[in-house]
Parts: structure tokens; sequence; C-alpha cells
């Protein structure tokens, strides 16, 4: 292709999937896990969840979730997203660290992936010096 016009480079990238073949649905499925926090009542989790069915942009609209995205609350403290269009986990951790700014809860909480479409709300590390102060 180094001797292709850029129309011919263009058209290449984007090919239609051969004959008989549809392309496939996208399902793609989040879980925001808050139980720590919500456990030491620090979270409020169904406030989380209008948060994100108030904020989820779908086609550049807010509240146009329809049936394209269905946010659920599982069990003590976890969100499900389910997401029938394209969608980015990166969005969802955006939009949870907005909630924790929102909630001035950000210096407490940090948003960790432990695994593909799973994000986990942990608290920071924070090492006590008061303990170090009294052995002196």
């Amino acid at each position: 292709m180094a001797g292709a016009t850029k129309t011919q480079r263009t058209s290449a990238l984007r090919q239609a999937p051969p004959k008989g073949q549809k392309p496939g649905k996208i399902t793609k499925k989040f879980i925001i896990n808050a139980s720590q926090p919500a456990s030491d009542k620090i979270f409020d989790v169904s406030a989380f969840e209008k948060f994100l069915h108030d904020k989820i942009k779908v086609d550049n609209r807010v509240g146009n979730l329809g049936d394209t995205i269905q946010i659920s609350q599982q069990g003590e403290g976890k969100i499900e997203v389910i997401a029938h269009t394209q969608f980015s986990g990166r969005y969802l951790k955006y939009l949870t660290k907005k909630f924790l700014k929102k909630q001035q809860l950000r210096d407490w909480l940090r948003v960790v992936s432990t695994s593909q479409g799973v994000y986990e709300l942990r608290f920071f590390n924070v090492v006590n010096d008061a303990d170090e102060d009294d052995d002196e």
C-alpha cells in the first residue's frame, strides 16, 4: 500500500463483513463493586445508581438510555451496567470518579480495575505516623 492513493487506503480499512455474515451484537457487562465503602456507610450506592442513570450519554444525549443500557443494583454495594451498544469502561470509570469528587470522597477512595469489566472502589492505603512517634 506504499503507492496507494488516500481513497484506496481508507477503503481498505473499512470493509463490510463477508456475505452471509451479520455484524455481531455488542453486549458488554460492567460491574462496579463498592461494597467496602458501602459497608462503612460512607458511600450511597442508590445515589450512585441514580447518578449513572442521569449522566450516561447514549448517542451524545444524556437521559437517552432506553433499552440499550441497563443499570441495576446487585446485592450489597454492587452495580451492574449492561450495554447493548458501543460502551467504554473508561467512561464508566470517569463517571465514578466524577461522582466521588461531587460527594467529596475522592481523597479517600480510588477506582481500581480488578479484572476486565470489573471496577472496585478501594480506600487509599494510609500509613499512620502516630505509632512511630510514640516509640521515640
